[in-house]
C-alpha cells in the first residue's frame, strides 16, 4: 500500500481546492429529468448503499445523475463544501431520487487522511455519511492538532511517516484524536483500532486513491458527474449550476 500513499506533510494544503483541468464539462441536458420517489418506507436522503469497491452513495443507486466527489477529510475546501453544500444538495436533489452523491478518498495529506478514511468505514453503512459530516464539522480542532504536532514534536512526526501506511494511520489516530472522536461516534476504541489495521479496507482505500492520482485530478474536491469531471468547481455555487445542466432542475 505504500506506493498508494504519500505520506507527505499533513500540511502540504496546496492539493486542497481542486483547480482546472483538462476533462470536458458534462454535456448539457435538454430537458428536466424526473423525480423517483423512494421506496415505501424510505427516504432517498437517508438511503446509503456501499459498493463493490467499498465506496459509499448517498440517495438512489439508480439515479440517473450521478455525482462523485474526490476528497480528502483533512482539506478545508472540502469542509467548506460539506458546510455550505450537503444541506441543499440532500433536500433540493438527492432527496427527489434524480441525484447519487458518491463520496470517494483521495488522500492528498497522506497518512492522517488514511486514518481518517479507515475510521470513517468502521461504522454500519448506513452511519458512514453522518460520521463523515462529523469529521468535516470537527475539521478545525484536527487540523489545529496537527498544526501543535508537527511544531511541539516534529521528531514523532519524522518517525510515524517513515511507518507502513497502516502504522502511520494508526499513529497519527492516537495523536490528533481520531480514537477519541469515534468513542463519541460509539465505537469502542478495540473496535476503533482493529479498523485501522484492516488490511482489506486499507487496499481498498488505497485502491481508489491510486485511481485520483493516475488519472491526474487537479485536487480535492474534484467532482465528477456521470463520469466526467467538472472543471473549476469546489464550492456548490458553482457545482449547483453543472447539477442543474445536467438535467437536475
Amino acid at each position: 500500500m505504500r506506493s498508494a500513499i504519500a505520506l507527505t506533510s499533513m500540511l502540504a494544503l496546496a492539493a486542497c481546492g481542486g483547480g482546472d483541468s483538462n476533462s470536458s464539462a458534462p454535456v448539457v441536458s435538454s430537458t428536466a429529468i424526473a423525480t423517483a420517489p423512494a421506496p415505501v418506507g424510505k427516504a432517498w436522503a437517508e438511503t446509503v448503499t456501499k459498493t463493490p469497491e467499498s465506496t459509499f452513495v448517498l440517495g438512489n443507486p439508480d439515479a440517473p445523475i450521478k455525482l462523485i466527489e474526490y476528497g480528502s477529510r483533512n482539506c478545508p475546501t472540502c469542509g467548506r463544501f460539506a458546510a455550505e453544500g450537503m444541506e441543499p444538495l440532500m433536500t433540493k436533489y438527492i432527496s427527489t431520487g434524480r441525484v447519487s452523491y458518491e463520496f470517494r478518498d483521495f488522500l492528498v495529506h497522506g497518512a492522517p487522511d488514511f486514518a481518517a478514511a479507515l475510521l470513517n468505514q468502521c461504522v454500519p453503512t448506513e452511519a458512514f455519511f453522518t460520521v463523515l459530516d462529523q469529521l468535516f464539522a470537527n475539521q478545525n480542532a484536527f487540523l489545529d492538532r496537527t498544526q501543535a504536532l508537527v511544531s511541539q514534536n516534529p521528531q514523532l512526526v519524522e518517525q510515524l511517516q517513515k511507518l507502513p501506511p497502516a502504522q502511520a494511520a494508526a499513529g497519527f489516530a492516537d495523536a490528533i484524536g481520531y480514537i477519541e472522536f469515534m468513542k463519541q461516534q460509539g465505537v469502542p476504541e478495540t473496535k476503533a483500532r482493529a479498523c485501522l489495521s484492516d488490511q482489506k479496507a486499507g487496499e481498498a482505500i488505497s485502491k481508489i486513491n491510486a485511481e485520483a492520482v493516475n488519472t491526474n485530478l487537479p485536487g480535492t474536491p474534484t467532482f465528477l458527474i456521470n463520469g466526467k469531471v467538472v472543471p473549476n468547481t469546489a464550492s456548490w455555487a458553482a457545482l449547483e449550476p453543472a447539477l442543474q445542466a445536467a438535467g437536475a432542475r
